[in-house]
């Protein structure tokens, strides 16, 4: 029933919608691919973008590499690319994981209690936040083209 809900919500959800946000960042612990927890204030400092994402949805097998670009290009300077996974059944990520392969780390919300912290209704949500753990910038959906938007908010986020 979640996947169904989440997509109408793609289906129905505007593309175009970079918003800025304010606020703090809700922190979360999520098992990784490598088996290591993750924990989003661990990484107070960085700029973090957050990607939630399912392996259905076509938009978001679409900015896998595009965000896994950013991750490589600035991961030197501060930044981190988490990839959250939406969906109960890891097999279905790990299968799209093998088919594109990143580098940055796969976090898993099996049962979407992040996904619900960051009011997710779209498939893909890229979430930015700074260096003091603040939300800065969110986008719900994706189109060829919106990695450059990203670039330009975290290099500005970098920056400060």
């Amino acid at each position: 029933m979640r996947a169904l809900l989440l997509l109408v919500l793609v289906i129905v959800a505007p593309l175009v919608s970079a918003a800025s946000a304010t606020g703090p960042a809700a922190n979360f612990t999520l098992k990784s691919a490598g088996g290591e927890n993750i924990r989003l204030s661990e990484y107070r400092g960085q700029v973090v973008l957050l990607n939630f994402w399912a392996s259905w949805c076509g938009p978001c097998r679409q900015e896998m590499p595009e965000l896994d670009a950013l991750h490589r290009k600035y991961a030197s300077l501060g930044f981190t690319v988490f990839g959250v996974n939406v969906e109960q059944d890891r097999a279905m990520a790990a299968k799209i994981l093998r088919d594109i392969p990143v580098s940055f780390p796969i976090l898993f919300d099996d049962d979407n209690v992040v996904s619900q912290l960051y009011e997710v209704d779209a498939m893909p949500v890229t979430v930015l936040v700074d260096r003091y753990g603040d939300i800065r910038f969110m986008h719900r959906g994706y189109k060829p083209g919106y990695e450059l938007e990203y670039e330009q908010q975290l290099r500005a986020l970098i920056r400060e």
